[in-house]
This record gives structure tokens, sequence and C-alpha cells, in this order.
């Protein structure tokens, strides 16, 4: 497999001159799921909005399918094969899943025939589709959120914390989303607080620890490895390599 997206020593942070991360290294394969994880305040939602654009980046370089796109405008994701899934606020509550969707879809000359493949791909959105989102439950409007994303196409999606706030039924069900992205040929990287269920289904796992790399390697590897335990278990405080 080939990496769609590689970071290159990334610093990056809200304020000039107090980067959050600093000389972060990633990389994803294609048509896999990678999950970023680590404590809190490790810079994990900093990274994947920097590579986003919706955070500054003071050094290094983000590379999509070997086009540089540091630094991107928000408005140039779609055109670019990129889609991001904030954790909140994520859908227009007040519009039902039907309008959502075809805010999305306006600009596509083939929106209608897309509407019918998201509804294909996401049945409860069509038995639903004239409910107003904010009366989804809280799995059904991260399948929209998601819905929302993929209507343009996108080569990779970028999920920030997507189980965050459901039950663990829930939370297990909206991973299992992501993860069947990749049948699609969808890249998925996301950011996770549910680290277990996050690297069950997931093929690759970076760990960030105040605002650098810490380790990386196969999901599987990493969910038997014990410093997963140190960081999120209550042990010893695991700092930055």
């Amino acid at each position: 497999m080939s990496a769609i997206l590689t970071v290159e020593g990334l610093e990056a942070g809200y304020v000039r001159d107090l980067p959050i991360l600093r000389q972060v290294r990633l990389s994803v394969e294609r048509a896999s799921l990678t999950v970023i994880i680590g404590p809190n305040g490790a810079g994990k939602s900093t990274l994947i909005k920097a590579i986003a654009g919706l955070v500054p980046v003071s050094a290094g370089r983000v590379v999509l399918d070997g086009a540089e796109i540091t630094g991107i405008r928000p408005d140039q994701m779609g055109a670019l094969g990129l889609a991001y899934v904030p954790q909140t606020d994520n859908i227009f509550r007040h519009l039902s899943i039907r309008e959502n969707l075809s805010l999305v879809l306006c600009r596509l000359p083939d929106r209608a025939q897309r509407l019918d493949e998201l509804y294909a791909l996401f049945p409860p959105l069509a038995a639903k589709h004239k409910d107003r989102a904010g009366a989804l439950s809280g799995g059904q409007r991260q399948m929209l959120a998601v819905a929302m994303a993929l209507a343009n196409r996108p080569r990779l999606v970028l999920m920030d914390e997507p189980s965050a706030g459901l039950s663990p039924k829930i939370a297990a069900e909206v991973l299992d989303l992501a993860r069947s992205l990749t049948g699609q040929g969808v890249t998925v990287l996301l950011v996770e607080q549910n680290v277990k269920q996050a690297l069950r289904v997931a093929d690759h796992c970076w760990i960030l620890a105040e605002g650098r790399n810490r380790i990386d390697g196969p999901a599987a590897d990493i969910l038997s490895d014990p410093v997963v335990g140190e960081i999120y278990l209550g042990g010893k405080r695991v700092g930055a390599a």
C-alpha cells in the first residue's frame, strides 16, 4: 500500500510562536483507517485541524496524494478530495436530513443520483429523510455528519472524536461505520478517546504526547502494548520521546 497523506515536521498552534505540535510526523496508507490517540492536551485535535487548514501551521508540511496542501483554506477541502467531520456542530439541527444533504450536494451536477447513493449507503437516513436532524439520536446524527462528508466523494475523511458523548454501544456502531468506509476505497484518519474500541477497528495507530510523536505501529500491536495502559489507565505519566 502507498501513503495517501504524509505530515512532515509539523509545528502548529492557535497562537503564533506558541506551537502545540512540535515536529510531528505522520503517514496514512490509502484505503485504511488510522487512529490518533494520546492523553488530554497531547495535540490530537490540533493535528487533525492543522491538516484540514483550520489551525495555522508555522513549520513543516502536509502532502496529500503527492501534492502539498499545507495551510489550505477550508473552502478548498472539497476540491482536493478532503473532508472534515468536527466533533460537535457537524450538522444543521433545524433542517431535515434531506435538507442537510441537499446543502452539501448543491454544486454537484449529479446531485440527485448522489443523494440516492447516500441513502443507499445509510438506510436509516433514507427512512427518516423528512425528520429534523436535531431530533435524531446521537449515533444517527454522526451518521448524517459522515454522509455529508462523503457527499463530494472525498479520498480522505478526517474525523475528530466521532464517538464523543455516545453510549458504548452506539460508539462502537459509529466506529464500525468509519471502518466500513475503507471498503469503499475511502481513507479515514480519526482522533479518538475511545481507545480500545478504536484500536480494534483501526489498521494503524499514532500516539501523541505533549505535542510530539510518541510511538506508532499496527493497531493490533498498540492494543497490547503496556505503554497504552500507562497513558490511559492511571499509571505513570508518559512523556514525549
